[in-house]
């Protein structure tokens, strides 16, 4: 397969455009933006003729790539509100990365349909939380599991987010709001999870994609160059504006934003896997 003009300068401003949406979902919601990449990347990877069989595995490590960058300005932006638990993030963090690790390790083996239906199927299962789910009222943090539980539920968030290319941020926002967490500081926080995620997460990828014979061109592994360029300057740009933003609205719309993006993608993602 090879690249014309008019393709790199369609695909170029496709990447812009999703680039900047998925910087400002990332900094409003938390989310890494990768539940917006990875089906936008997805069906620019069809439009290219990239190998079937490694469509999705390109979308999650290119978009896994994408996040290490957004995630940092978004992290830094919600630290200087003081939205994120410090301390939350030392006792399971190291969880966290662990999960990451393990999905990563099996990433490779895994069918781009298989892919494509775990994405849709754990988008749809959190959009109807968000949407259904009372805000909680009380300030209290202290009721989120500890031990064994926190463990488990870090490995979990870890290896689903992985796979899924996401970051961590659309488990970790419901699973953090279930148990009291303010609907900011648990987006504050999941931005901080999402860099935890996507670092080991993109590493995984370049290494376990790298020497595949059917890698579109400018792609090292599963991370394709030419988006990672476009989208690291657009998303880490865009991200703490979407931060300020979280700020100055009202928690329940924040969820009902969430949820929806959440349905959309989802839906895409189950047709994409049939």
């Amino acid at each position: 397969m090879q690249y014309n003009m008019e393709t790199i300068a369609l695909f170029t401003l496709a990447i812009l455009a999703s680039g900047i949406v998925a910087g400002l979902i990332a900094g409003l919601l938390g989310v890494g933006g990768g539940i917006v990449l990875v089906p936008v990347l997805y069906y620019l990877f069809t439009l290219l003729l990239v190998d079937e069989s490694i469509r999705m595995h390109m979308a999650v490590g290119t978009s896994l790539s994408t996040i290490v960058a957004t995630a940092a300005s978004s992290t830094r932006a919600h630290l200087a509100k003081g939205s994120i638990d410090i301390g939350l993030l030392k006792s399971w963090g190291p969880w966290l990365l662990c999960g990451a690790i393990i999905g990563m390790s099996v990433f490779s083996a895994i069918d781009s349909s298989a892919l494509s239906f775990v994405f849709g199927s754990v988008a749809l299962l959190v959009a109807v939380y968000m949407l259904f789910a009372k805000e909680p009222t009380t300030e209290t943090t202290d009721k989120f599991p500890r031990g064994v539980a926190r463990g488990v539920l870090g490995l979990i968030v870890g290896g689903v987010s992985s796979i899924m290319g996401i970051g961590g941020g659309t488990l970790s926002v419901p699973i953090l709001s279930i148990f009291k967490y303010p609907m900011r500081r648990a987006v504050g926080t999941a931005a901080a999870i999402g860099l935890l995620i996507s670092i080991p997460g993109a590493i995984g990828a370049l290494l376990s994609g790298f020497g595949n014979p059917d890698l579109p061109p400018f792609s090292i592994g599963f991370v394709n160059l030419l988006a990672f360029v476009i989208l690291v300057p657009v998303t880490g740009f865009v991200a703490p504006f979407g931060a300020r933003i979280a700020h100055t609205i009202k928690p329940r719309y924040l969820r009902c934003a969430f949820a929806v993006f959440l349905l959309f993608n989802s839906l895409n993602m189950f047709l994409s896997a049939i």
